[in-house]
Formats: structure tokens, sequence, C-alpha cells
């Protein structure tokens, strides 16, 4: 990384899941590299989603470096989530046609119900899978399975957890992280936004605020998503051996069904 830059730059790990994140500063001037990115983060860059991509460089070992502005702020705190910004930033990537078409050149094809819930059958082990509250809620996967289509398909961020969204120290919002990207239901992300931080009884409000009406169907559909999401997450847990983390996930799946 140091010949990318200068000896002059000290460039440290960012933390994360893949190690394949660093910050790189010298003097008053930092920056925040990542290790093959995908080139949707150009896309999220130039319509203001994420902080400005500042270059990418490839590397003699093919390697892609990208370097983005790094940007002074914090997450959002939970009680945040329910504010005006957070509902119009959504609308807006749910809505923004260059991500769309980005994400369809580079491959990505709509992720349907159908091929969603053949993946959780595929991965939940026997013991999961026997579960009581597991049986329930795949019961009713596969009921509403045909009752949960939906035309519009749009660019999901698939993890919009409070964590995610950058409150910047000049009051600019972003939300970062997009390795998870899909085209798919937008319910994705509003069941996982509400389900976690808003009251039932404000959801109506809510989604007002992104710009539509909260209909039987929509919520139907954000139930289904937020199910198999918790659902993978319990497998999940169960795998790293994270039992108390899977006990919650439980407890919040029965709070579901």
């Amino acid at each position: 990384m140091e010949h990318l830059l200068g000896q002059e730059w000290e460039i440290v790990p960012a933390g994360g899941a893949t190690g394949e994140a660093f910050i790189a500063q010298h003097d008053q001037q930092r920056l925040f590299l990542k290790r093959n990115s995908s080139p949707f983060l150009a896309v999220l860059s130039a319509e203001g989603i994420v902080p400005k991509l500042v270059w990418t460089k490839r590397l003699e070992n093919g390697d892609v470096i990208s370097a983005q502005q790094w940007l002074s702020g914090r997450v959002l705190e939970p009680s945040e989530m329910n504010g005006l910004r957070v509902a119009r930033l959504l609308q807006k990537i749910h809505q923004s046609e260059p991500l769309l078409g980005m994400l369809k050149r580079l491959g990505k094809s709509p992720l349907l119900p159908e091929e969603l819930l053949k993946l959780l059958e595929e991965e939940l082990d026997l013991e999961v899978r026997n579960l009581p509250v597991i049986l329930t809620s795949m019961n009713f996967l596969k009921k509403e399975l045909t009752n949960v289509y939906c035309e519009e398909m749009v660019v999901c961020h698939c993890d919009v957890n409070h964590n995610n969204w950058l409150m910047t120290d000049t009051n600019e919002l972003y939300l970062i992280d997009w390795d998870g990207a899909m085209i798919a239901d937008p319910a994705i992300d509003l069941g996982m936004l509400l389900y976690w931080y808003i009251p039932e009884n404000a959801w109506q409000d809510w989604v007002r605020l992104y710009g539509i009406e909260l209909t039987d169907q929509l919520t139907l559909r954000m139930k289904w998503y937020v199910i198999t999401q918790t659902i993978t997450s319990i497998q999940f847990y169960k795998t790293k051996n994270r039992l108390e983390e899977m006990e919650k996930a439980i407890l919040h799946l029965k709070r579901i069904v």
C-alpha cells in the first residue's frame, strides 16, 4: 500500500470483517482505502450516497485499491433512525436508476422470494430446522410465498443497521458498507428498518416520510423478509457458537410470528 501514496503516509488497518480496509494519514489529510471494492462504489459516490471516491488504482497483482474521502463523524443512534433524512436517503437509493443500472451491468439479477426460501432451506442445520419457532416460521414463509411478489425491484442495501449510517461533523448523512447490495423488493430494507427501530404505531407515518402508503401487502412483504433475515441470523450465530446472540434472535423471531 505504501508505494501507492509515498513513505510519508501512515497506513493502518481500519478493522472490519474482511481485513481489506485501511486508513491512510499524512499531516491533516486522511483517506479510507479498500482493496478490491466493487465498481459500484463509483456510482454510489456520484449519487452522494457514500463519501466521495478520490481515486482508484490497479496494482501489479491485479488488485484494485480505492481511496475515499475520510470524513469525521459518527454513526446514527437507534433513536435517530425515525428521522426524515433517513427515510429520504433510503427513498433516493431505491429510486436510483444509475445504481440499478450498474448492478445489472455487474451481473446482478433480481432476488426472487422462491430463490431466497430455497437458499434458506439449504443453509439450516437439523437442530435449527427443528426448533418450534423455526417450524412455525418456515410454514408461514411457504404459505405466503405466492403473496409476496413485487413488481418493483430496486437496489437494496440489505443491512440498514444504524451502525451503517454515517452522520458527518458537517451534518451530511451517508449509508456505508455496500458489500451485500442486491436487486430486490424494497421491503427487504423497509422491513428491517421498521421492525428494528420504529414502534409499530409509527410505521404509517415513517413510510409516508419515505413517500408511500403502508398497505396490507407491503406489511406482509416486510414481515416475510424480516422472518427470513432473522432465521438466517439464528443459523449464523449458531454456526459461530455465539449462543447468547442466537437466543436473542430466537426471541425476536417469536415476537414477529
